[in-house]
């Protein structure tokens, strides 16, 4: 009985404020927050991550979607410059289209190196020459009619890409998808947490929970301390892990073309662009401050008062 007494003084209110229930500094809040702040920099940085190869792949689509291509074939009796500038001067005269060049000699060997290796002479043999035609606007392009005015030149054919849009789209779609499976999995993995820490911090204050069931404090007012708690701890887990990953993305986005190769670092220049999350990013991971505190404290209370209904 006096151990009792000394715990119901310990936890009612006092002059100049109330202690709390939940003890605000212990192993277990320690952490809890520590787990909390480690999923939510995850949780940042894979929507980070979402946000960017989605912001590439429509840039990737629009950029291709803005340029079509007529190959001209080498065909005996035919003479390529000739055809090369019918083929631009049919480009040119389609409605949409914006511009087109015929790619030099010289480009269409760069072009051709990768299979074939630098430092071949070439030009003894006819290779497949390129015309690029960029378009205004590619809604308006009368793509149909170019095709058919093309059918005059014989080796001619026109490349809308259709097919490489369709391939990236497919990537970034199974990028996005993969991202957003991470996302669950790190919830899911943040719910067992909460609920293992939540049933823990009952455990260890299980003489105080029975001396508020003494002076009459209800399920739901205890439920209601422990939210609070969880609550606080999700916000400032949140925020913490929020900041990291911006810090993150900034460190990343300044640093990777010295530390990569040019090489490499185009290749994810292609896939992330320049890092930079933008307004949009920004507000995801801004997001992830409220969802986490939000699924904390309602983990932890749903615990608590599945907790006490067990153990009443």
């Amino acid at each position: 009985m006096l151990e009792m007494l000394r715990l119901l003084k310990a936890i009612l209110p006092r002059r100049g404020g109330a202690a709390p229930i939940v003890p605000e500094r212990s192993v277990a809040g320690r952490t809890l927050l520590l787990m909390i702040t480690i999923m939510s920099f995850l949780s940042a940085v894979t929507l980070g991550g979402v946000v960017l190869v989605q912001k590439s792949a429509i840039a990737w689509s629009a950029d291709v979607g803005r340029e079509v291509t007529i190959q001209i074939r080498p065909v005996e009796g035919e003479v390529m410059e000739s055809n090369l500038r019918t083929a631009v001067a049919l480009a040119e005269a389609t409605p949409g289209v914006a511009s087109a060049r015929p790619l030099t000699e010289a480009e269409s060997q760069k072009l051709i190196e990768p299979w074939l290796g630098a430092g071949l002479d070439l030009s003894a043999i006819e290779i497949p020459r390129l015309v690029v035609v960029q378009l205004g606007d590619p809604v308006d392009a009368d793509i149909a009619k170019l095709t058919r005015d093309l059918t005059a030149i014989k080796g001619a054919s026109l490349d809308t890409h259709a097919a490489w849009r369709q391939q990236l789209n497919t990537m970034a779609g199974a990028i996005v998808l993969s991202g957003l499976m991470v996302l669950g999995l790190i919830g899911v993995a943040t719910v067992l947490a909460i609920i293992f820490a939540t049933r823990g911090a009952m455990a260890s204050n299980r003489e105080i929970v029975d001396v508020l069931h003494y002076i009459g404090a209800s399920n739901k007012f205890i439920a209601g301390e422990f939210q609070g708690r969880f609550l606080s701890i999700g916000l400032q887990g949140g925020l913490l892990g929020a900041l990291a990953a911006t810090l993150f993305f900034f460190i990343v986005g300044t640093g990777a073309g010295n530390m990569l190769s040019s090489e490499a670092s185009a290749q994810v220049g292609v896939l992330f662009g320049r890092f930079a999350l933008g307004i949009d990013g920004i507000i995801g991971i801004a997001a992830v401050i409220p969802v986490i505190a939000a699924l904390t404290a309602i983990t932890s209370r749903l615990t608590v008062r599945r907790f006490l209904a067990q153990t009443s």
